[in-house]
C-alpha cells in the first residue's frame, strides 16, 4: 500500500519533467537557497515572492494532490466527520459567511487545482474565476473542470494577486483558503481585492498567521516559524494583528475576525486536530504514511526510484522540504503558536 501510494505522485512527476523539461533537482536546490542559504533573508524572499511560490507550487502540486486530494487546505475536524466532509464544511462555512449566491460572479484567490472553487459553484450556484500564478495548477483545474462538466461555470486568470486584470466593482464577492501568506505584500493584495469588489460586497478568508502565543525570543518558536515558512513556500509569516491592520489600511470594514482553531477547542465538542493528518497512525495503513518510519520508507523508496529513473532527479529533495513542512505545522499547532484558520469577514463599504 505505501509503495503504490508512493509511486502514484512520482510518476506524475516523471511524467510533467519529461513533458516540460522540468529540472526538480534545480528547482528544489534554488527553492531551499532562498532560506537556507548565506543570503538567505525574509525582505529576499518577498522580492522574489512570484517565482518563489511558482517554484514551490512546481514542486510539490503533485504531492499535494495525492495526500489532499484536490482542496490544498487544513480544516478542524469534529468526531464521526471524515477528513473530506470537514474540508467540504470548511469551504462551505466561506460561502455562507460571504453571503454568496446563484447569479454572483466570484474570485478564488489563490484557488490551486480548483477544489474549493468547485465546491463553491455547486453549493452556491455562483461563477467563480480562479486567480492563479502558477501554469500547471491552472492546467490540471480545467482538466478536472471538464471532467465534471463545470467549465460554463468557472474560469481561471494566470496573474500576480497584486495585478488582477479585472475592472473595478466588477466582482460580486472574494475568497482565499490558506493562500494569501504567499502575497509579498499584504495591504497591496488587500487593496487590490478592494478595487475589483463590488460596493457592498464581502471577502471572507481564512488566512496562516501566527498567534498570541508565538515568543520571537523562544529558539523553539523560531524553528517552528522557520520550519513552516520554508516547507510551504512562504516570504514571511505574520502575526493575526498585522492581517487585520492590513485589512483595514485597504479600505475594508472588518466584520469578524478570528481563531476558528482556538474558537473550536473552546467548546465541549470533542474535535479533531487539523494537524493530525500530519501526525501518523500505525493503526492503519493510510496514516502509517505519515509515521516516522512511513516518511522515512517513502523517502528511501522515492530516492530507489530516482536511481531507477522512475522519477525525476531532485524528487526526494522536494519530499523532504513537505516533511521539514509537516514537522514544524505538528509543532506550530500542538504549541498553538501558528494557526492555518485564522477567519475574518470584511466588507467594502457601499
Amino acid at each position: 500500500m505505501t509503495m503504490a501510494r508512493t509511486w502514484l505522485p512520482t510518476n506524475f512527476m516523471r511524467s510533467r519533467a519529461n513533458e516540460e523539461n522540468h529540472d526538480v533537482a534545480k528547482t528544489a536546490e534554488r527553492f531551499r537557497e532562498r532560506y537556507d542559504g548565506d543570503s538567505a533573508n525574509p525582505n529576499a524572499r518577498k522580492d522574489e515572492a512570484t517565482s518563489l511560490v511558482n517554484e514551490y507550487y512546481d514542486l510539490v502540486t503533485d504531492f499535494y494532490e495525492f495526500g489532499w486530494g484536490q482542496s490544498f487546505h487544513f480544516a478542524p475536524r469534529y468526531a464521526g466527520e471524515t477528513f473530506f466532509e470537514s474540508l467540504a464544511r470548511h469551504e462551505y462555512f466561506l460561502a455562507a459567511k460571504g453571503h454568496f449566491k446563484a447569479g454572483d460572479r466570484l474570485i478564488d484567490m489563490g484557488c490551486g487545482v480548483g477544489g474549493p472553487l468547485r465546491n463553491m459553484v455547486r453549493f452556491s450556484g455562483a461563477r467563480v474565476t480562479g486567480i492563479n500564478n502558477n501554469a500547471y495548477q491552472i492546467r490540471r483545474a480545467k482538466r478536472y473542470d471538464a471532467s465534471y462538466g463545470l467549465q460554463s461555470r468557472t474560469d481561471y486568470i494566470r496573474t500576480d494577486f497584486n495585478a488582477m486584470p479585472l475592472e473595478s466593482g466588477s466582482v460580486d464577492g472574494a475568497y482565499a483558503i490558506e493562500a494569501i501568506c504567499h502575497s509579498c505584500d499584504k495591504v497591496r493584495t488587500y487593496k487590490e481585492v478592494f478595487r475589483v469588489l463590488k460596493p457592498g460586497a464581502r471577502f471572507v478568508s481564512y488566512e496562516w498567521v501566527l498567534t498570541d502565543k508565538y515568543d520571537h525570543s523562544s529558539e523553539e518558536h523560531r524553528t517552528i516559524r522557520h520550519q513552516i515558512e520554508l516547507g510551504n513556500g512562504l516570504p514571511s509569516l505574520d502575526h493575526s494583528s498585522t492581517m487585520v491592520s492590513a485589512l483595514k489600511e485597504a479600505g475594508f470594514i472588518v466584520e469578524e475576525h478570528f481563531d476558528l482553531i482556538e474558537r473550536m477547542e473552546d467548546t465541549e465538542a470533542k474535535n479533531i486536530p487539523w494537524y493530525e493528518p500530519l501526525c501518523g497512525s500505525y493503526t492503519s495503513l493510510m496514516g502509517f504514511r505519515a509515521t516516522p518510519i512511513g516518511r522515512w520508507t517513502t523517502g528511501k523508496m522515492i530516492k530507489a526510484m530516482e536511481l531507477a529513473r522512475l522519477a525525476p532527479k531532485g524528487s526526494s529533495h522536494a519530499a523532504s522540504i513537505l516533511e521539514e513542512a509537516a514537522v514544524g505545522l505538528v509543532r506550530g499547532g500542538e504549541t498553538r503558536t501558528f494557526t492555518p484558520c485564522y477567519f475574518f469577514c470584511v466588507r467594502k463599504p457601499e
